[in-house]
């Protein structure tokens, strides 16, 4: 068992399954994710809230109401107006190029998927990888900044890496199977939530870890 794995193990016996991503519909998981950029969750879910009272969560309602309406709708996510454009920029690629299907969506490989979203003014790697991971069930591990801190933290890699080679250590380090990574990136942000704020010693992951890799060199 390599780190990585390790890893997961004690996170997941310490905190046990996240049953991430909350949502109803992997289009509301895509709304979701562009709208969690630089917010809380609890804010996001607000704005979503907003979008199911005005019965506007689906793709084809949000394409006719206006940007303003939107912006006020998801207000409460922060940086609505700008949200508000990301979304529509959304919509639109999703009806030209799917006829606003998410099914259709998911039967194009990873890699031009990948592609298109990052065309789309506004969503990065880490919300298109969250869409392909969350929504459309693909076996792509997202980066986030929980992510890097931890690792970083833990003087496993350096958090200045860039985005595809911390990608591609997880992608080198584990099964591609996408429910091990919804669960293992679910579990890297439940802990960073409740223990990363300030890294210490006194981390039990860090402890538990150096336990481990101790009794595995002893076996040895």
């Amino acid at each position: 068992m390599n780190q990585i794995e390790e890893i997961f193990k004690i996170l997941f016996d310490r905190y046990g399954p996240q049953y991430w991503w909350p949502a109803e519909t992997p289009f509301e998981v895509i709304v979701g994710a562009i709208l969690t950029q630089a917010t809380s969750w609890n804010n996001v879910e607000r704005a979503i809230n907003n979008l199911k009272k005005h019965n506007i969560l689906d793709p084809y309602s949000i394409y006719n109401i206006s940007e303003k309406d939107l912006s006020n709708l998801i207000k409460p996510c922060g940086f609505y107006k700008i949200k508000a454009k990301r979304l529509k920029s959304f919509i639109v690629f999703l009806i030209n190029k799917f006829e606003g299907n998410i099914s259709k969506m998911n039967t194009y490989p990873t890699s031009y998927l990948r592609k298109e979203l990052l065309n789309i003014n506004g969503i990065g790697m880490e919300t298109a990888d969250s869409i392909l991971l969350y929504a459309l069930n693909r076996p792509v591990f997202v980066i986030d900044n929980y992510t890097k801190r931890l690792f970083h933290c833990l003087g496993l890699y350096d958090y200045k890496l860039p985005y595809e080679k911390w990608q591609q250590i997880f992608h080198n380090s584990l099964f591609p199977i996408y429910q091990l990574y919804q669960e293992y990136h679910a579990l890297i942000i439940e802990h960073g939530k409740r223990k990363c704020r300030r890294c210490n010693d006194k981390c039990f992951l860090k402890k538990t870890l150096y336990l481990t890799l101790l009794l595995d060199k002893s076996f040895f």
